[in-house]
């Protein structure tokens, strides 16, 4: 809770810092006597006029999260430039005749903003390849999470996304987390449910909760419950796994863990690692399932070989993925990394939660092929 606190704080902060900093900058876009002749304060209040005017239409373009993220990006591109354009003028003795940083930083944000909405609405496919000393067969694992249906599609749009998927013909498919939203409707989790017990796979679809899972404002506000959630997919075919395992064709165990959230913010528990494990083959391929990257010392001691993560979004927006990194807010941000012997795979999310905007990644849903070593 209190490291929830200090980043609405923090954001706060920028929020305001952003408004300011444009306040004082935008009057400079104006080349006219009337505005230059007028005091600090008075261009002071026409930059906060017209920046606040902004906001209020992004607002109702988009919402007021976006609207923030749309200022902040523009007051950062703008100090960039700001700066950038000072140090040529250092540089080469010289004077611009008109203001165009300003100018620049306001294209600059919009072709950003833009392409920032193409990474997060357009879904790729990523293919890692991992090899093994155990003794598996071939096999070909599709992998999603954050799908949050009804920010970037609806439970029709997730089924287009499912057919590309099914295209790569996978054999197992898994949902790591975050699969529906406070935001998502009754009717667009049933549709894309449906959609996705009707994948062909040789081996079945598991899937393990994710924070929003369980919705944090109650089943009223979105019209079904938790619960609600588990027994649709149930009833698709699909398999919950909540701290359970599966042994699939007796080569290789599907290892389903409660989300961390359960113990950090409900009060709850879920089972170690090693109670977990304590009753496996540890001959046989392990691949666990967890939706927030932030028990990788532990994962890697148990020497399972492949854990599979969403949560992250891949830090959705430059540059504070690579705050994230930095402070180590989770073990990996995006991407496959090796410790010891276990692989570590973090998705970016097949879609996102409230910033429709990935600056820093793009949105897409995972294919791996686990092959046995030479």
């Amino acid at each position: 809770m209190t490291m929830w606190i200090i980043i609405m704080w923090v954001i706060i902060a920028v929020v305001v810092t952003a408004l300011f900093y444009l306040g004082f900058r935008v009057p400079n876009l104006f080349e006219s006597e009337v505005v230059s002749g007028w005091k600090d304060f008075k261009q002071f209040s026409l930059g906060l006029l017209i920046t606040w005017g902004f906001t209020g239409i992004m607002i109702v373009c988009i919402d007021f999260v976006n609207a923030l993220v749309c200022v902040v990006y523009l007051a950062m591109i703008w100090a960039a430039s700001d700066f950038a354009f000072w140090f040529i003028e250092k540089i080469t003795n010289t004077t611009f005749a008109h203001y165009y940083a300003g100018w620049f930083a306001v294209l600059v944000t919009t072709f950003a903003l833009m392409f920032g909405w193409y990474l997060d609405n357009k879904v790729w496919q990523t293919d890692y390849e991992l090899t093994t000393d155990k003794n598996v067969f071939d096999t070909k694992i599709a992998m999603f999470a954050d799908s949050h249906i009804g920010t970037t599609f609806d439970g029709n749009g997730f089924a287009e996304h499912l057919k590309k998927i099914q295209a790569q013909t996978p054999d197992v498919v898994v949902v790591v987390g975050d699969y529906v939203d406070d935001g998502t409707s009754k009717e667009d989790m049933i549709i894309a449910t449906k959609a996705l017990g009707k994948m062909k796979t040789k081996y079945g679809i598991y899937f393990v909760s994710g924070n929003h899972d369980k919705g944090y404002y109650g089943a009223q506000h979105r019209g079904f419950s938790e619960q609600d959630l588990m027994q649709e997919l149930k009833n698709n075919g699909i398999k919950v796994l909540r701290d359970e395992n599966v042994l699939i064709n007796d080569t290789f165990y599907i290892i389903g863990r409660r989300d961390f959230s359960e113990v950090k913010e409900q009060g709850g528990s879920r089972l170690s690692m090693k109670e977990l494990l304590k009753d496996l083959d540890k001959n046989k391929y392990m691949i666990v399932l967890d939706h927030q990257p932030a028990d990788f010392v532990n994962q890697a001691e148990s020497e399972v070989d492949l854990v599979l993560c969403g949560h992250t979004h891949g830090g959705q927006l430059f540059p504070f993925n690579q705050v994230g990194k930095w402070i180590k807010a989770n073990d990996l941000v995006y991407g496959h990394e090796k410790r010891n012997k276990t692989d570590f795979i973090v998705t970016s999310g097949i879609s996102d939660w409230a910033i429709k905007f990935k600056t820093g990644t793009k949105s897409e849903f995972v294919i791996i092929n686990i092959k046995k070593g030479e």
